[in-house]
């Protein structure tokens, strides 16, 4: 695969190309003007994406997380219970916040590799990032937290109808739990299934891990302001008064900003000090680079396609070619097909929700399920597509083929398994 900075560029050629050819509105001075202004208007959701990974990044970081992680790993006797131990935890830490569950799947399959003698340490990461696979389906699903979140930039059902999509209708609605329970139960058989035995089990190796580190010595007034956890209760105090707040005025709103609050007061009160918690977010800042440079580009793709009718006309394709009820599961094959060129919940709608909710507000088709069939094919495919798996081999310490190599199982039964669920309960 080539990078993927290099496939944002590509996708970006292929929609100006497609601009100019097919678009009411494709004059290059408005493609052009079109990039630009699509740039700079998903700034906004770009930066809130980024605090999503990053905090939960922190918060996986967190003593007391470690902690308990290490405990949850002593309750696993034989390989068989460490696979299954490993999926669930990781499943529910994706469906709480992605980033949080990417860096806790890492941690995970390296403490149950040192925990479990002889277990193949690729299988092990293999399930631990498998959990992934319904992080889209979760809380932090970005799909569907900014339709619930009334001017976000990307909230494009609101753009096109005046309504906002609760995650009650999404992330809670029956065509998207059942098969997402399904998956978190089938898949632990699946890894139980396909263990490696014999000459083909390569264990856990460790790796030699440089001390933190010392702490500074100066017992100044500075150091000491550091090191106090006053200032993280007075954040934490302040986080829960404005979610009371927020409640009792009838405005709480459990959307994008919300749960970058959560997580954020969470990884503050767990860390203890001011210090720790702002070394915990630098550390997670490193991760978010590849984010950083690629956002920018899918927003000029989604300015392209809005601003000169490039989505309109995609739009009509869809609509020749599906029903009402059949709209959202080729919604999700074209998700599955987008996800290798546009590897990011936000960016990937920004690139395909422009042109499937005009498709379904012209067919009476389910918003919530076109949206979400989006998101399920975003989460599926990651399982093949290596952008989000490589932060994980990264911290797990292990080569990606190893890993991608089991994913692929994955890829096919959730894929089946989602498919199906939007087929009879979308």
């Amino acid at each position: 695969m080539p990078d993927p900075f290099v496939l944002a560029i590509g996708l970006t050629i292929i929609t100006v190309v497609l601009a100019l050819v097919v678009a009411p509105e494709g004059s290059l001075p408005n493609v052009i003007g079109s990039w630009y202004r699509g740039i700079f208007e998903i700034l906004t959701f770009a930066f809130q994406m980024i605090l999503i990974l990053a905090t939960g990044h922190a918060l996986a970081h967190a003593p007391a997380i470690s902690r308990f992680l290490r405990w949850l790993v002593s309750l696993a006797k034989t390989e068989n219970g460490a696979i299954v131990l490993t999926f669930l935890v990781a499943a529910f830490a994706s469906l709480l916040n992605w980033g949080f569950g990417l860096v806790v799947s890492a941690i995970l399959a390296r403490e149950v590799a040192r925990s479990v003698k002889g277990i193949d340490f690729g299988w092990v990461v293999a399930a631990a990032y498998s959990g992934f696979v319904v992080w889209a389906s979760g809380v932090s699903s970005s799909i569907a937290i900014t339709q619930a979140s009334h001017g976000n930039t990307l909230n494009i059902v609101e753009k096109h109808t005046g309504q906002l999509l609760p995650i009650s209708d999404t992330v809670f609605a029956s065509f998207n739990w059942v098969p997402t329970l399904i998956v978190i139960l089938v898949m632990p058989l699946v890894f139980i299934a396909i263990r490696p035995h014999g000459s083909d089990v390569q264990p856990y190796v460790p790796q030699p891990e440089l001390p933190p580190p010392p702490e500074p010595l100066s017992n100044s007034p500075a150091r000491r302001m550091d090191r106090s956890p006053l200032f993280n209760l007075f954040l934490l105090a302040f986080g829960i008064a404005v979610v009371i707040l927020l409640y009792v005025q009838g405005k709480f709103s459990f959307d994008v900003n919300m749960i970058i609050l959560v997580f954020l007061i969470a990884g503050i009160a767990l860390h203890g000090t001011p210090v720790a918690y702002g070394n915990a977010m630098k550390n997670a800042a490193k991760q978010t680079g590849s984010m950083m440079l690629q956002y920018p580009f899918y927003g000029g793709i989604m300015g392209i396609m809005h601003y000169t009718g490039l989505a309109d006309v995609i739009s009509k394709v869809f609509v020749a070619i599906s029903s009402a009820h059949t709209l959202p599961f080729w919604s999700y094959i074209c998700s599955l097909i987008i996800t290798f060129f546009v590897p990011s919940g936000g960016g990937h709608w920004a690139v395909q929700g422009p042109f499937v909710v005009p498709a379904a507000v012209q067919l009476h088709s389910s918003l919530p399920a076109s949206a979400m069939a989006v998101a399920m094919g975003e989460q599926v495919a990651n399982m093949l597509q290596p952008f989000w798996a490589l932060p994980v081999v990264a911290m797990a310490g292990i080569g990606i083929q190893r890993v991608m190599g089991v994913t692929v199982f994955t890829f096919v039964v959730a894929g089946l398994i989602y498919g199906a669920g939007l087929l009879l309960l979308g």
